[in-house]
């Protein structure tokens, strides 16, 4: 069903009419419904699939055998090793130069189109994570402030209560859970563009919240703090299963090539949307950093007065505020949607009146458990690595830098160059995420398994790692730790999240997996606490070994696997007919271990019978379209956002087909 891979661009804006193509390129990519009329018709020929009879000269040939995924009609990961590697390998080489020459194209008719490009399709697209980036981080930056400026209250709790300073960490991720779960499920039943414009006018309010949080004493600003967290938690939550499924779903270019882009490139595409959440910490700590020497009379060092303490935290919220109400602005009325898939999804499944497929979540908690597990449960111990990194960066830094204890100023320099270190991990996974010998699975096994050897080393010589004498070894570690927990599981688990599950409970599974991250992130909150830091090490290491086997064990790899496959796939799920798929979407190559050695699906996979199950389905679905089109209606795949079910050639070749049986015997 796909066009040949040569002919899509990889990088477009969501309305699909710009971005990195100039006019002549996207009228060759216009949709075939005009091709229809002079397509020859072709030659009815017998429908033999078997692999020496299956070849060019059949005439469904590109819509059962694109060349973006097959070899002369054999699925890429049923090649023998050697070929797959050869032909893998070109298919990336081929793609990078011509994306090269496209952009080099672009440049030479307009040198800022690209970046114009880029921004209009990641920069926006990721922008809620970008405010969530820069909000959420700028509590654990401010808080060093706080600490410096207001000790009685922040550090030795005379004047403030410790469960309400610690409540503030705990009551931002409980908000972030809320929101996650919540917006997830609104998601699904409502629909993608109402949870975006909600999470954007939450976040709005919740910095003017934050930006004029007051208080008659010390103690009453902290609880009002507090809770100006808890709600902007509620949109920041919300942001992660919307954001991801977006992206997830949104065409970067049009007609049948729309499906090679989304093989070739969806994992980037929803990684450069998700690395704006690092764009925002970077963006929020050159601020702060700007703000401060503002207020301070051009001085980092300390002591730090109240009043500019005051204005650098309200003015730094007040920047944000303004920035998320023009996203709202944008989601509501600028932002083109590509909602069909998941209507058609929900008509096809006859979903109740409610307009939430409650059947196909609950077969998510049972067909696809395993995925269920390693989804929640990796991204559990991925926050944990996360956010314990985190929480122990000052131990870092204190070692690294000695002079910085007590200068607020000092601290902040080495957050900026931590997260320029983390800038080069999130490129890194997008640059390579898709490459279907590295991919989505061998990243987050390999981010996991380094993070947890990482942490386990200060756990085991921290006596020595903390001596003057080796302080460039646990500078090291600190840049290696923060590289490869963004090139690996950070990055990995907010795409495999919405990826390995259906797309009617899609946002769900996404909201439920990122609530349980945050769980993750809630405990090194509490435990740290109570231990001292090597004793953090020792704990936290052993969720980078067990996110690496809970990946390895549970988590399929989705890379080149077309999403339409896995939702027919899922159709044939619903229908309590999971045995009479035969399609690549239970490939052993997209199957966890746990798919394989336990459930054993890979052994329902049949090249050949998937073939003709897949020429009734194309036939089927021609004959509704030709049924609605007589009656006056709307082909399905002419909508405004047109995912085109069927291609050119196949409906001559119904076309003929049906001609053929209708002549009459003479």
């Amino acid at each position: 069903m796909s066009a040949p891979m040569s002919a899509a661009p990889s990088i477009l804006n969501e309305s699909g009419s710009s971005g990195f193509d100039d006019a002549a390129t996207v009228h060759n990519l216009g949709n075939d419904h005009h091709a229809q009329a002079t397509a020859p018709v072709p030659k009815r020929t017998n429908s033999d699939f078997s692999v020496g009879k299956f070849n060019r000269d059949h005439p469904l040939y590109d819509d059962l055998a694109p060349e973006d995924s097959y070899s002369n009609g054999v699925y890429w990961a049923d090649l023998p090793f050697s070929a797959r590697q050869k032909w893998v390998n070109a298919q990336s080489n081929a793609e990078t130069k011509r994306e090269i020459k496209h952009v080099w194209g672009m440049f030479k008719r307009d040198p800022l189109s690209p970046l114009t490009a880029y921004c209009h399709r990641y920069v926006i697209g990721g922008f809620g994570l970008f405010t969530e980036g820069y909000t959420l981080f700028s509590i654990g930056n401010l808080t060093a402030l706080y600490s410096a400026v207001w000790p009685a209250c922040w550090s030795t709790y005379k004047e403030c209560d410790a469960n309400w300073i610690a409540a503030v960490t705990y009551l931002q991720i409980i908000g972030i859970i809320v929101g996650q779960v919540l917006v997830g499920f609104e998601g699904d039943w409502i629909g993608r563009k109402f949870g975006l414009v909600q999470d954007a006018l939450i976040m709005t309010l919740g910095l003017v919240m934050l930006t004029a949080s007051w208080g008659t004493s010390l103690n009453g600003w902290v609880i009002c703090y507090g809770w100006s967290q808890f709600f902007y938690g509620i949109g920041v939550g919300g942001e992660y299963p919307m954001t991801s499924t977006t992206a997830l779903e949104s065409k970067t270019v049009i007609g049948q090539n729309a499906q090679t882009d989304d093989k070739l490139h969806r994992g980037r595409n929803v990684v450069l949307a998700f690395l704006m959440q690092g764009w925002g910490q970077l963006f929020n700590q050159a601020l702060l950093i700007i703000l401060l020497l503002i207020f301070h009379h051009g001085s980092g060092n300390p002591p730090y007065s109240a009043v500019a303490a005051q204005w650098t935290f309200r003015v730094s919220f007040a920047v944000m505020a303004v920035m998320t109400l023009w996203l709202a602005y944008y989601r509501y009325y600028k932002k083109a949607y590509s909602s069909r898939a998941l209507q058609r999804s929900k008509k096809h499944s006859h979903v109740n009146q409610s307009g939430y497929d409650i059947q196909s979540l609950k077969l998510v908690a049972t067909h696809f458990s395993g995925r269920l597990i390693g989804s929640t449960l990796g991204w559990f111990c991925n926050d944990f690595l996360f956010y314990g990194n985190k929480l122990f960066a000052s131990t870092f830094i204190k070692v690294i830098d000695p002079s910085s204890s007590g200068n607020v100023m000092s601290t902040w320099l080495w957050n900026l160059v931590n997260v320029g270190v983390e800038m080069a991990g999130y490129y890194l996974a997008a640059l390579l995420i898709d490459h279907k010998f590295y991919g989505r699975k061998r990243m987050q096994i390999w981010g996991f398994l380094a993070d947890g050897i990482l942490f386990l080393i200060p756990a085991i010589w921290y006596t020595q790692l903390e001596s003057k004498a080796h302080i460039a070894g646990f500078q090291t570690i600190y840049f290696l730790s923060s590289f490869f927990q963004q090139f690996g599981p950070n990055c990995t688990t907010f795409l495999l999240a919405a990826e390995i599950f259906p797309i009617s409970v899609r946002a769900t599974a996404h909201g439920l997996s990122a609530a349980s991250g945050k769980l993750g992130a809630l405990m090194p909150a509490i435990i740290y606490n109570y231990v001292g830091t090597r004793t953090r090490f020792w704990i936290v290491c052993w969720f980078g070994f067990a996110g690496w086997i809970l990946t390895w064990i549970f988590i399929p790899d989705t890379t080149g696997l077309d999403l339409r496959e896995q939702d027919r796939y899922w159709s044939f799920v619903r229908e309590g007919r999971a045995h009479e798929y035969h399609g690549i979407a239970i490939h052993r190559r997209h199957l966890s271990l746990w798919e394989v050695f336990v459930l054993k699906r890979h052994l329902a996979y049949d090249a050949e019978k998937d073939r003709e199950d897949r020429v009734k389905e194309l036939r089927d679905i021609w004959a509704q379209q030709k049924m609605t089109v007589k009656e006056g209606g709307k082909a399905e795949e002419e909508d405004d956002d047109d995912e085109s079910l069927i291609s050119s050639r196949a409906h001559s070749f119904f076309a003929n087909e049906k001609s053929s049986r209708s002549e009459p015997v003479l």
